[in-house]
């Protein structure tokens, strides 16, 4: 008989969890909410691990109780997973979840999540409609939650099983935010298009203005420069007049800018982007639109040659979730985690257009 792997508590699990898989990773609260520790819990404590031939069904998380997860001997956790597929099977103490969590186990814990990720394999063998259980932990995944590796041997093999399973785009992600984890204790040094540097205050919102100096402007524009810079409690860390003279905007501190004013000097009519940097709250709503187009329909721009942008640190993070309703319409919003991607929030209000011309090559990838 295959043995067992060594018993681990829920508590155990959950707290490896999201070790595992740190921020940035792909569908995350799939894979470190509690229903997540359950069903990894239990796939090991009936031994659904690859190549053991025993596999896991959303019934035997949804069935499992307080009282059986205590039981630890190798007799009582076989005898669990078939009495939960007898037909009359008894299962002592109080379940843990109802039979309508069959669903989120299955669609998004397992399928939208841990399989997603590499975590977990899936028999591709059974017919869509069979009830037969079908999941098992790949057996890396399985070892990470041994109680008797910890300190550094735990770090280790974590390390190692991130670098095999996560994604290349989702491993930079994951390292961009644990970047500006580390920016909240420590100065950020920011350098500038033409070479320049300010040091910023310790936080996420250097972290962002960080990130958009050096990474968006050089992407997203053809010859970037910087006209504004301000950090919280309105200190105004840079203000280039003459380039702002050159191009007609008269920048007036008093008049409520924006974090950061770029423009894109490569263009043939320079193009003026306002941008908000969002940590927590902040973004670029209609509203904080409408009044920056004032500043520059009383300057004489054309507003086609005025862009808005909210930046983040990541589509997961608090200030977007909180902020995305918000967003103007007419505006972009950019993640410091996926520098190579924006989203455009597009007005169609004045001259909508079939979705069709919106996924044509020139949008493909976008």
């Amino acid at each position: 008989m295959t043995l067992l792997p060594p018993y681990a508590s829920r508590e155990l699990v959950a707290g490896r969890l999201p070790l595992i898989f740190p921020h940035g990773t792909p569908h995350r609260t799939y894979c470190v909410r509690e229903l997540a520790a359950s069903t990894v819990f239990t796939a090991l404590y009936i031994g659904a691990v690859e190549g053991a031939d025993r596999y896991l069904g959303p019934v035997h998380v949804y069935r499992m109780t307080g009282e059986q997860a205590a039981k630890s001997a190798d007799s009582e956790r076989l005898a669990y997973a078939d009495a939960v597929l007898r037909k009359g099977g008894q299962i002592e103490g109080k379940r843990w979840y109802a039979d309508n969590t069959r669903e989120p186990i299955r669609d998004e814990t397992l399928r939208d999540g841990l399989v997603a990720v590499g975590a977990v394999t899936r028999r591709e063998d059974l017919p869509t409609t069979s009830g037969l259980p079908r999941y098992a932990l790949k057996r890396g995944f399985a070892a990470l939650f041994d109680p008797a590796l910890t300190g550094d041997q735990l770090e280790q093999a974590i390390g190692e099983f991130q670098a095999m399973h996560l994604s290349k785009n989702a491993l930079a992600r994951v390292n961009i935010i644990r970047a500006g984890a580390a920016a909240r204790d420590t100065g950020v040094l920011v350098t500038f298009p033409n070479g320049e540097t300010r040091q910023l205050a310790p936080g996420p919102s250097s972290f962002i203005t960080k990130a958009v100096v050096e990474v968006f402007a050089k992407t997203f524009l053809t010859q970037p420069a910087i006209l504004w810079l301000s950090e919280s409690g309105n200190k105004v860390v840079l203000r280039d007049e003459k380039i702002a003279a050159a191009i007609g905007l008269k920048i007036e501190a008093d008049k409520n800018l924006p974090d950061l004013i770029l423009a894109d000097l490569g263009t043939r009519d320079t193009l003026i982007v306002f941008v908000e940097v969002v940590a927590t709250d902040g973004a670029m709503t209609a509203r904080r639109q409408e009044a920056l187009y004032a500043l520059t329909d009383a300057a004489g721009f054309d507003r086609k040659h005025i862009a808005f942008l909210t930046a983040y640190q990541d589509r997961e993070s608090a200030g977007f979730k909180k902020t995305v309703a918000q967003l103007a319409w007419g505006s972009f919003a950019w993640f410091a985690s996926e520098p190579d991607h924006i989203i455009a929030l597009r007005d169609g209000g004045a001259s909508p257009v079939p979705l069709s011309a919106l996924t044509g090559p020139a949008c493909a990838g976008r």
